[in-house]
């Protein structure tokens, strides 16, 4: 496969020196796979949020594209112009826009109550600045009722303004290549970049699949199961499912794969290589 594949990677910002200098190591790792960007997520308390700049701004200065996440549940529109104001005085030129998730102890969900509104506000105050990347859901977003909700809020923000998508990670091909079907029907035609989760711990795994509704294939759960706590077998397996999977989205037609890294390199690092990225 060639290198015209597009990558990104995603990291959270360390919460400590260690964090920091672990995952200095960790895009130092990934930038020879040349991807187009690393993105750095956007936690709902004050500290990660300041985390987040600090960490695009640590691995801008090593020459490489960094994109924050920005997401706006209990914010006021004052704290999210603020947040926009401060990455335009760096210089930043693309986002990835998300709802998020409330933070534990808040009941209320601010000003903006989904996505779309905060792409409208994006564009509103900031007019074409930033490119936007939004989030999608092959398999559903776990509060979505139904199919034809699922397509019709991934279109209500593009039609605020979003450029790309990113999905959320999933382990069906077919999900996806069923998802992009159904959004080039509806008149969605954004690229639709397909978010990819490494397997390093099963129980972590599953522990997040049931939190964000990504489906964990039955075939997939029994064998993992089956390894217990043989990480080393867990890690074999996972790297042969995700490597193939990434060769049937790739082979497909996917503009692009972003890894889900959990600020680690060596098994996005593996896949990619496996890929000739």
């Amino acid at each position: 496969m060639s290198s015209v594949h597009e990558v990104s990677f995603e990291f959270f910002p360390p919460k400590t020196p260690a964090g920091q200098d672990k995952l200095r190591g960790t895009w130092r790792a990934l930038a020879a796979f040349k991807p187009r960007f690393f993105s750095v997520t956007f936690g709902a308390g004050g500290s990660t949020r300041e985390g987040t700049l600090e960490t695009v701004l640590a691995i801008r200065a090593e020459g490489h594209e960094a994109v924050p996440h920005l997401s706006c549940v209990a914010s006021s529109r004052e704290e999210v112009a603020a947040q926009l104001a401060r990455y335009r005085e760096r210089d930043i030129r693309h986002l990835v826009a998300l709802r998020g998730d409330l933070p534990s102890g808040h009941a209320v969900a601010g000003e903006f109550r989904h996505a779309n509104e905060l792409v409208a506000f994006i564009r509103q105050t900031t007019g074409d600045w930033f490119t936007i990347d939004v989030a999608c859901y092959p398999e559903y977003h776990p509060q979505t009722r139904n199919a034809a909700d699922e397509i019709r809020n991934f279109r209500k923000k593009v039609d605020a303004g979003a450029n790309a998508a990113i999905t959320q990670y999933f382990f069906s091909a077919d999900a996806y290549f069923r998802f992009v079907e159904e959004c080039r029907a509806a008149g969605i035609d954004i690229p639709i970049v397909a978010g990819v989760m490494p397997i390093a711990n099963f129980s972590q795994l599953a522990r997040f699949s049931d939190v964000c509704g990504a489906e964990i294939p039955r075939w997939i759960r029994f064998k993992l199961e089956s390894f217990h706590d043989d990480s080393a077998s867990i890690r074999a397996f996972g790297l042969d499912v995700v490597t193939r999977l990434c060769e049937r989205l790739l082979a497909g037609g996917a503009p692009g794969l972003h890894f889900y890294t959990l600020n680690q390199a060596p098994l996005s690092a593996e896949i990619c290589k496996r890929l000739g990225v």
